[in-house]
Formats: structure tokens, sequence, C-alpha cells
């Protein structure tokens, strides 16, 4: 007997971006559209009758905006919810908002740059990871304080790499407000939009001990820089003699994906080999896992974020699958264990 579809309702103030969800999602068995809402009124109504096992939210909506509605739905019927909005500069700001507020992903309307056919294929991997996201350890990240880890006692050449996805926002977060200052120069995909990133980056640059900011290419890696790949382009790790640099570029999608996880950690096993650290966290399907194999064979040490402390347990059980991993740690243990690799 097959599984239950996944239950989706869609909240959109536009009758045409309803209309479009709904034909688009209707063409996977695995999604029933129980239902659409105008508004947060209404969709308050529908959850209650319908029991959605996902909900599409947008932002900027009549009587009530999306980021009242969510923290009302997350403090009162807690459920997988997916912002699907405008991501302008200022929609980005709004977007993170909505991530801190429990929304399990975000991802940008189709635009100039976005068709109808690409958000389809995202919004339905989105669906489903969400219909799986512990919406539970999602919300309990969120109360964990990072302890503070000591500063290196020396300059280090390291590279940590990282790759996340669905519940990746805040597992970076406590990651990195446990850095320290001066830790090891570090790269990291985490799927997101395009001008999605910059914000998301400035806002931990805020709270986090290292600087933290959108890759540029060419830019030197260096102890006390993080950086973040822009969304809809890939990050490679490149060398110059004793130097490290950020490599951003286009390129095809790998995997359906862009940036990849898979082509950071291929970059950081041909160029940093035994001196590199990769680390995987939560997120949906396999992006990396193979990389991670290629990375650990370079002698690098390998780590993964564990299954009780993962909002999905795709992609760290993938590499682990693979035999790639040679740490599986609690998200607040991840920092610790990278700073002893070091």
């Amino acid at each position: 007997m097959s599984a239950s579809p996944i239950k989706v309702l869609v909240v959109d103030d536009s009758a045409i971006v309803r209309k479009i969800f709904t034909e688009e999602l209707s063409r996977d068995p695995d999604i029933e559209i129980v239902g659409t809402a105008p508004d947060p009124y209404i969709a308050r109504d529908k959850i209650v009758r319908l029991q959605p096992d996902v909900l599409t939210l947008d932002i900027e909506m009549p009587r009530m905006d999306g980021i009242t509605f969510l923290r009302k739905l997350m403090h009162y019927h807690p459920l997988p919810v997916i912002v699907v909005s405008s991501l302008t500069e200022e929609g980005s700001e709004l977007a993170l908002e909505a991530l801190d507020l429990g929304a399990v992903e975000v991802m940008s309307k189709p635009g100039a740059s976005y068709t109808v056919g690409d958000m389809s294929v995202q919004l339905l991997q989105k669906i489903k990871a969400a219909a799986r996201a512990n919406i539970t350890r999602q919300q309990q990240q969120k109360r964990i304080t990072p302890t503070r880890a000591r500063p290196l006692s020396r300059t280090t050449n390291k590279i940590v790499a990282i790759g996340a996805s669905t519940g990746g926002i805040e597992a970076l977060r406590v990651l990195l407000q446990s850095f320290p200052a001066d830790g090891p120069g570090t790269l990291i995909v985490q799927h997101m939009p395009e001008n999605f990133t910059n914000a998301f980056a400035k806002r931990l640059d805020g709270i986090c001990p290292p600087q933290i900011k959108e890759a540029e290419d060419g830019e030197p890696v260096v102890p006390g820089k993080v950086l973040i790949a822009p969304g809809n382009y890939h990050l490679q790790l490149r060398r110059s003699g004793a130097l490290y640099q950020a490599k951003v570029s286009s390129g095809p999608l790998v995997g359906r994906h862009r940036p990849s996880v898979e082509v950071l950690f291929n970059s950081v096993a041909r160029y940093a080999g035994k001196d590199a650290v990769a680390v995987m966290l939560t997120g949906m399907g396999s992006d990396g896992a193979d990389a991670m194999l290629n990375v650990q064979n370079a002698g690098a040490t390998t780590i993964a974020q564990d299954e009780d402390s993962s909002v999905v347990f795709g992609m760290p059980r993938e590499a682990i699958a693979k035999g790639a991993i040679d740490f599986i740690e609690p998200l607040n243990h991840i920092t610790q264990r990278i700073l002893q690799s070091v």
C-alpha cells in the first residue's frame, strides 16, 4: 500500500500564483493540494478544517502580513512552512525573520531569471523535505546557547568546508556563534535562493565572532573569515602558491543545485587535501555525499551532524552510508570537533 500524499495548503494573495502552484504541484502524485487561501484569516480556518502537512506562505498579504501570521501559527499550531516570496534585498530580510520564527525553507517566486519550471522542481523538493522535517528539533535549536570556543593559539592554514540545506540556516547560526574569531578559513554552501545569501551573511556577521560575508571571486580564504556561496553561484576552493582563494562561478546545475556542496567538496579534496575539515549538516537529498568520500580519501577529516539534532537527516545520512564520515556529532559538538581536528 502506497503512502498517503502530502497535503499542501497554498497561502498567497495572488490568484494567478495560487492557480500556478496548484496546477504545477498537482502533477506530482505524492502531492495533494487540499486548498488555497488569499489571506491569513481564511488560511487559519482552512488549517483547522483541512489539517495540511505543509503550508506555502507569501509574506506580503492583505489584512495580516505573513510574518505576523507565521508568528501566531508557530505558537498555536506549529507545522512545516515554506515561505515563497519575491526576494528583493528588502524581502530577504523578511524571509530571514520568517526563518527565525520557524519557517523550514524559503524560496523566490518565478522572475526574470527564475522560470515556473525551475520553481516547480525546487518547490516540490522543498515540500517533500518539509513534510519530513523535525519541527520540534528546529525549535529546540533556536534555544541553544553555543559554548564559546577558545581562540586558537596559532595561525592555521587549515580549511573548513561546510555543506547544508533544509534546517541549515539555524544549524549554521549555532555552529558559527561558537567559532573563535581567529578560526580557520571557512567556505560554506547553504542551499538558498539568489538575493538572500548577502542578507544571511550580514546577519550572521553581526552575531558571530569571525568575519562572515558573501564570497567574492578571487577573495583570499584566511583565518578569521567565513565565506558563504552566493545564491545561484558555485563556490570552489583554489590555491595560488601558499594562498587559498575562493572561486565564484556560474556553470551548470550539479545534482540540480547551484551552489552545490559536491562542487565545493571536490575542490577542497583537490586543493587542500589533508589540510581540510569537511562538515555535512542537516539537509534533504544527497548533495555532497560522493565528494565527501573524495575529501576523506584525500586525507581530510570529515564530520556529519547526527540524526537527533538534524531537522532533515538526508545529506548526512547519505555521506555516512558511503563510509565517508570520520565523526558523527550532535550540532552543539561540531565546532569543538572542528577545532580539535585543526
